[in-house]
């Protein structure tokens, strides 16, 4: 079976980065996060006083440091198993993003990081420089990508694109329950606010503007199980890589 270049695209918090990576584990395909890499530039913005009081962004200065970024993303907790063909088992194991070496997975993921990476990922000068190293990343296939822009811009030749929806309370909703999880203060209606907004300012952006591609296969997944969609998603797969 031929390695394929696999785009999911769709809203924020609708469950793209699980499917993903559920994916690429059965699969055993590299999987990347390009969304972590929105938010790791966000909160380099954030912790070197490159926002105005206003939230609004000193373009020129972050411009000028684009090149102090340097994201890098690793599997954490990959266990040896006797026997297993790839010599490791990735039960448990996860993606965490690195910023200039730093474990940054749960600093990127805060509602202050989510209120402020839109207006950061509709700079043009940082979608140039991300997008080109996604580009390189998946330049030989058995690749699983998800973001915004996967199937429109990264890969637009991609022979498997996906994009996700599901209603915004239902985003909001997961949101909440993930923050929850993870010991971090949630609140349900803020969190719906900035879902309901990202969505606005992400399918109305100038530059890489969110859209299905023409090509990509919808999922509405408000009222499925991540087993269910699980398994729509491996069908989908077999029969693009065949």
């Amino acid at each position: 079976m031929k390695k394929i270049t696999i785009a999911i695209d769709g809203h924020s918090s609708c469950g793209k980065s699980t499917m993903a990576k559920n994916l690429a584990r059965e699969i055993g395909y590299v999987y990347v996060d390009t969304g972590a890499m929105y938010r790791a530039v966000t909160l380099f913005a954030m912790r070197n006083n490159l926002f105005n009081a206003d939230g609004s962004i000193r373009e020129d200065e972050l411009k000028q440091r684009l090149d102090e970024i340097h994201i890098d993303q690793k599997l954490i907790g990959i266990q040896e198993e006797k026997g297993s063909p790839s010599g490791g088992k990735l039960e448990g194991a996860s993606i965490h993003t690195f910023l200039n070496g730093e474990d940054v997975e749960r600093d990127i993921r805060t509602m202050e990081v989510s209120s402020h990476v839109s207006p950061i990922a509709t700079l043009p000068f940082v979608r140039e420089k991300l997008v080109e190293q996604q580009q390189q990343m998946g330049a030989h296939g058995g690749i699983v990508m998800d973001g915004r822009d996967i199937g429109t811009v990264v890969f637009p030749n991609a022979e498997l694109k996906i994009f996700v929806t599901a209603s915004a309370e239902v985003r909001a909703m997961r949101r909440y329950k993930e923050l929850q999880e993870k010991g971090m203060s949630a609140d349900y209606d803020a969190i719906l606010k900035n879902v309901v907004e990202r969505d606005r300012i992400d399918s109305t952006r100038a530059v890489s503007p969110l859209r299905k591609a023409d090509d990509a296969i919808e999922l509405d997944n408000s009222n499925i199980t991540i087993a269910e969609q699980q398994k729509w998603l491996i069908n989908e797969y077999y029969k693009a890589a065949q």
